[in-house]
Parts: C-alpha cells; structure tokens; sequence
C-alpha cells in the first residue's frame, strides 16, 4: 500500500483526530491511555469523579448506571447481571422488570433490550437465586454473562422456530376442509384448532397474572377466544388466534434483527491474537486473556483485539467501522490505536492499553446499552388498552349476566345470552386488526419506495419528528474521496501531464486516494504505466521516476523545501473547501497541485430541502474536522458540529431530543449509539452492517430524497390507525348498549365484530395507495 496517501490523508483527517483524542472531551469517552500505565491512568479518571454519580461509566459501572431515574439505596450492596432469553419484544422488557421488582430483596432492576441484558441489585446475595427462577417462571429464562444466549433463536431452522404457528395453520386448513363435508365436525375441528393455538397463550397468560400482570394483552387474547369457542364461535375463535401468534412472530423476528446489530458490533473484536512474550516467542491467546502491557503482533487486513499503542515505526489503519471516516489513517510509534480497526499494509506490534471490557467497541457498546436504558420500554397500544378494557368488559359481562337475575328475578338464560354477547362484541379482533393492518401497509409502502422501516413503533415516531440530524461521511456525502482538482503551477506542464505523472506514481496501491488519481486518469482515456524507481518516503508521501523525470509526491504539511506564495493561495483556498491537497514535484520543483474531497451525494440537496418544506429542521454531526465540516454544510444551507466523537453525538442528541422529536441518519459504528438515542435511528443502505441492524429504519437503495415521503407516510399511517381504531371501538359501543337491551343479539354480535374488521383492514389497504403530495 502506497504510504505516501496515508499522509496525505492526515492533511484532512489529523486535526480531526488529535482532537477526538483531547482527554479534556471526555475522560473515558474515547481511548487515551498511551502507555502501560493505564490502570493508574483509570484510577485517576474515576478519582476525579464523585463516586455516587450514576451518570459515570468510565469505571466499569452498568450501563443502567446511566438513568438518572434510578435511585440506588445504599444499603444494596450485591449486583449480578444476566443474558434473557425469550424476549420478543419491548414490552416483554417492562413485564420481567415488574415481575423482578414483586421480589422483596429486589432494590433495583434494569432490563436493556437492546442487549437482552439484566442488572439486579439486592440487599440479600441469596435473592439472585429467585430472581433466576422468577424470571424462568415469566417465560424469560437468564443465562450467565460471558456465556451464549440461551434461547439460540437465530441458529434454529425456520420450521422450528415457527413450529406453534405451523401446526395453527395446518389445523385451521384441515379444519376447513371437514368444515365443508360436515358443518358439525367441523365445528369440533376449530374447536381442538382454537384450543391448541391458545394453550401457550394461555400459560403465559397465567404466569404473567402471578407475577403481577393480570390483565395483559395475553389475557385478553385468552378470555376473548374462551367466550368465542363458548358461544360456537370457534372460527373466529381460531382465526383470532392465530392473527396474534401471527404478529408476535413477526414481532419476534424484527427484534432479533435489531439486536443483531449489537452481535455483529461485538464480532469486530477478534476472539484470538497473537501475543509476544518477554522470551520472543509468540503464542496465540484469547482475547480475553490480553492484559495491559501486552505486546501483540497483528498482520495486514487483520483486526486489533483491545487498545493500543504502536510499538512499530508506523502503519496505515482503516478506522472506518468506528470513525465512520473513509480514508485510511497514518500511525506512528507511540500512537493510540482502536480496538476493531484493521491494518492495512505491514506486520506490526502493539502494546495493550485497555483492561478486559473497556476498549473502543466496549464503549460504544455501553453507549448503546445507556442510551436504551434512558427509554421508557415501549409498550404497545393494546397492552396499555387491556388494562382497563379487559377487566372493564369482564366485570361488564358478569354484572350483566348476574344482576337482573338476582336483583329483579329474570331469566337467567337471557341474560347469560345477552352478557356472552357482549363479550363476543368485545372480542378485540376488529381492534388487534386495527394497528396492525394499518401499520403493515405503511411499512410494505415504504419498502417499495427502498426505505425498510422496523416496526410499528419506529413507523410511529417518525411521523412526530422535529429534528433530522445527520452524520456526514458515508450519509450526506458518498463516503470515498473523488480527485476534484488538477492545478498546474508551472508552463512547462499540463493538466493531463500532472495527472499522468501522478497515476503513474500511484499506479498498483490499494489506498482510496491513489486509486482516485488513477481512476481520474482513465477516465479521461491517459494511458498509465507504473513508474520506475517507486519509493515510499516514511512521514512525507511517495516518488518515482516517469520519463526520466523524477517525480515525488508530498502533503504541504510534511515537505520540507520552499513553496512559493502562488502554492500556498492555492492550497489554503483548496482547503478552505475542505479539501486534501498534495504537492506534486517534478525534478524537485513544485509543478502541481491535486485535491480530493468526499463530494455530497447528488440528491442530498433536495433531501434537505424536502425535510425542511415538512417542517423539519436539519443539522450536520460528523467526526471530521471543522473546515472540511464547514464547506459541507454551506453547500447544504444546514447548521453543523464537527469534531464529534460518538460519545459527543450522544449527547448532542439527547439536548435535540429534550426539547423535541429527533431523529438520526448514519452509516458507521460510530453513529450506533446517537442513532439509540435519538428518537428514532435511521441507517443508510450501503452503511455498516452495526448500523443497519441497530437502526430503526434504513434506506435500502441509499437514497436520501426519500427520507421527506417516509415521514409524510408515517404522519398518513398514523391517520389511518386513528381512523381505525375509532370504526373499531365506535362499532362496538353501539352493539354493546343494543345487546344489552337485548335489540340484537348473537348474530349481530358476531355481525358487528367481523363488520368491524372488514372495515379497519379495508381502510388500512389504502396506505398501499400512498403518493407523496
């Protein structure tokens, strides 16, 4: 690899990352620490730091430290924490806190789904044993730290997984199908259908009402479809079923993907690295078993197992799955390397700098794990619904059927009949449609545009926001630098001359900026030989021979000979525009200038402009330096933050999000942990794939233009289930007081409720309609 460009690179890329490095940004935020006294360096961190604050992570605290709302007694002296299993949903995450929370030794509990992740704090060590048996109790079984998760969902087949719902529908055609031959087995056919869909709804119905859920949607579920099968209803009954195992699964599987993110974010660490000892032999070790003052060989293309500093001469390092920056980075000894990134061109050493957990991925990790333990777990609409709507419909049904009776000596027969009708009219079929339809009609609109949104809560909040913020390279701009300027400073050559000499110096090098001069000269047909003589010159750039003339390449910074004052105008108006410059010499004397820039993706522009005709308003947040950040944002018209790290971006979400509905579109690592704060995170096609899985929506096809049409859809599919759920509950109110009074009965009961849910999910199809005005 040519290491003049990694110098080059630096002319952009240094200034951006001596100032993620400045300890006075964040003591723990970024890694620092550049020699083996790093435990000495972390003790000082935390020294300076009150000890009661929840709010710091830097001394390995858990990531539920974080929320503010979390008062810890002091007298809870015990902490363990814990991978679940089973969990498919945020809600799920609200339901085992609360069975966590019923037990008396239990002082705090902090669920994360993000990570599947459980922190208990008690005051009693024996107490850990009932929190693991509560939990398995709930249906979210806990497996230790460190250990695989224990549900092993992802490595299962699709048929096993799935293996309940499977078997629902193969029983439902069955019963169908002798539904046809003969109305009355067919009866009892949907009947062991029903019964069979609704055992496992049941059970979890049960274990979450003893442990302090009694009115869950699981319990509704279970009651409704009781009463259908009660009152002959057993189709319904059946089909009412399996519209929810149906929507749980999907739900399940959207959630699995997000946290996937999380996985594949881990998998950037190395499990194995080949350690030095003090003899010179080398030993291949885990990961884990790296300790502060390790020395560490790593051969090219291979990823950094912890923090470090490097012990070789220099190197190039691709930090592009945590910076989010494109171009490679130069390293010289005694510099900080990040645990994840890659080396690029030569056997190198390193010496560890980060104890077991701390290093650069651990962090954003943590970031991520804080960020979504700062929300309020989310909780479906229907859950909230249930808890006063089951039990209301419940005790309704049952004063309806007693009390005339008892109280002025009716027919116990008709008002069984009229409190069962009630009950099958508030079978809550039209309403667990209503949501749903609406929302799977929006999310297969928006998946046709190229936008994968996941979820109806990700849905939802994008039809609230207020803010759009924006990471830069990779989102707003192509994320490769492009050969924009050829400047010739001497008669004697040309444009085409300059570039030639160039492309033949960089000819063969892998590096994004060499690979720019050279696709610039083919493209304008420049036939390219490799020059003769080709040297790398450490810490300045390259050289080579073309023609018999010498030709050299070298960043302004890094030459050390004089440049006339035409260069140095052309260079500073070049980088003004945030763009890197080098010097190209022809024998010696400086003849020529190239630039490169990341140039904006070509619909940026109107994607600005559409957000802000939507009320929206747009910020730029990048890592990269002020000067490069500064010609962007111009170009877009949008305020900005440069010099960002990803803890900085957290934060500088979390004020946009106090004050209003924000969202954040990225493509890297780095961007992970603002996109879990914000409101809702929103990746970018081609990005990493940490970012896409952690997201909450992603723009397939890269196109930000349709960014504007998601938001318009999300405020349309919003409407639709308002519209929805009023058809659904008004329909209902009315049958409930003619039933009552005894004006309809059975029939129309059933009437109502299927009425009901023809109309909602006629009225969601209209979202597969959506055109944006």
């Amino acid at each position: 690899m040519c290491t003049t460009h990694k110098t080059f690179g630096l002319n952009t890329k240094q200034h951006n990352h001596d100032h993620k490095h400045n300890p006075s940004s964040s003591c723990c935020a970024a890694p620092q620490i550049t020699s083996i006294k790093a435990e000495s360096a972390v003790s000082d961190c935390c020294s300076s730091v009150d000890k009661s604050s929840d709010s710091d992570s830097c001394c390995g605290s858990d990531p539920g430290d974080s929320d503010p709302s979390v008062t810890i007694p002091a007298k809870s002296t015990f902490s363990r924490s814990w991978l679940i299993a089973d969990m498919d949903c945020p809600s799920c995450a609200a339901k085992l806190k609360k069975a966590i929370l019923a037990i008396p030794e239990v002082t705090d509990a902090n669920v994360i789904f993000a990570t599947e992740k459980l922190t208990v704090r008690t005051n009693n060590e024996a107490a850990f044993e009932r929190v693991i048996s509560v939990a398995k109790t709930t249906g979210f079984p806990l497996s230790d730290m460190g250990s695989k998760n224990a549900s092993e969902s992802d490595a299962q087949p699709f048929w096993r997984k799935n293996i309940l719902l499977i078997i629902l529908v193969a029983f439902l055609v069955i019963a169908t199908g002798i539904n046809l031959v003969n109305k009355e087995l067919g009866t009892i056919a949907f009947t062991v259908a029903g019964l069979f869909g609704l055992i496992p709804i049941g059970k979890k119905a049960i274990r979450l009402a003893i442990n302090g859920s009694p009115f869950s949607i699981e319990t509704l579920m279970t009651v409704a479809a009781i009463g259908a099968v009660y009152l002959g209803e057993t189709v319904e009954a059946a089909m009412v079923i399996l519209l929810f195992m149906l929507g749980e699964q999907l739900e399940g599987y959207a959630s699995a993907k997000a946290r996937s993110g999380v996985k594949a974010l881990m998998d950037l660490v190395p499990d194995t690295a080949l350690r030095i000892n003090k003899d010179g032999t080398k030993e291949e070790v885990a990961a884990s078993d790296l300790k502060v003052g390790d020395r560490v060989q790593v051969s090219p293309g291979d990823r950094l197992a912890a923090d470090a500093i490097l012990a070789s001469e220099f190197a190039s390092f691709d930090e592009s799955a945590l910076t989010g920056e494109s171009v490679p980075v130069d390293k010289k000894t005694g510099d900080v390397l990040m645990a994840g990134s890659i080396v690029n061109d030569r056997v190198i050493e390193i010496e560890i700098t980060s104890a077991q957990g701390e290093n650069a991925i651990d962090r954003i990790l943590h970031l991520i794990e804080e960020a979504e333990s700062r929300k309020a777990p989310l909780e479906r609409f229907l859950d909230k619904f249930s808890r006063w709507y089951t039990p209301a419909m419940m005790l309704l049904s049952l004063l309806v059927i007693i009390i005339p009776p008892l109280m002025f000596g009716q027919s116990w027969d008709t008002w069984i009949y009229r409190g069962l009708a009630m009950l099958l009219i508030a079978c809550p079929c039209a309403l667990v449609i209503s949501t749903p339809a609406a929302i799977t009609s929006g999310l297969a609109t928006a998946a046709k545009r190229g936008a994968l949104i996941k979820g109806g809560a990700a849905l939802e909040e994008l039809g609230h926001i207020k803010n759009i913020a924006f990471d830069k390279t990779g989102t707003l701009t192509q994320g490769k630098p492009v050969l924009t300027d050829i400047r010739v400073l001497v008669e004697t050559e040309t444009e085409d001359t300059i570039l030639l000499q160039s492309a033949a110096v960089e000819m063969g090098s892998s590096h994004p900026l060499a690979k720019a001069v050279v696709i610039k000269a083919q493209e304008q047909g420049l036939m390219v030989i490799e020059a003769d003589a080709r040297e790398t010159v450490v810490g300045k750039g390259i050289k080579g021979t073309v023609d018999e003339k010498r030709i050299a390449l070298y960043a302004p910074q890094q030459f050390d000979g004089e440049v006339t004052s035409e260069a140095e105008s052309q260079i500073a108006f070049l980088e003004e525009q945030g763009k890197t410059v080098v010097l190209v010499l022809v024998n010696d004397q400086i003849s020529g200038l190239l630039a490169w820039r990341d140039e904006l993706r070509p619909d940026a522009k109107i994607a600005v402009q559409k957000l802000v005709a939507l009320g929206i308003t747009p910020i730029m947040l990048t890592g990269d330096n002020e000067r490069a950040a500064k010609a962007i944002a111009a170009e877009l018209n949008i305020d900005y933050k440069a010099g960002l790290l990803p803890s900085d971006k957290v934060k500088y979400v979390e004020q946009l999000t106090a004050k209003a509905k924000t969202a954040m579109v990225g493509d890297g690592i780095n961007d992970a942990p603002a996109m879990k704060t914000a409101s809702i995170g929103i990746a970018m096609g081609g990005g990493t794939d940490v970012a896409l899985e952690t997201a909450d929506a992603a723009l397939t096809h890269n196109r930000l233009e349709e960014l504007a049409p998601m938001v318009a859809l999300s405020k349309a599919t919003l409407s639709n289930i308002r519209q929805n759920i009023t058809l659904a509950l008004g329909l209902k109110s009315i049958f409930l007081v003619t039933s009552l009074f005894g004006i309809t009965g059975l029939w129309v009961a059933v009437l109502a409720d299927s009425g009901a849910t023809a109309l909602v999910t006629l009225n969601a199809l209209r979202l597969l309609r959506f055109k944006e005005k």
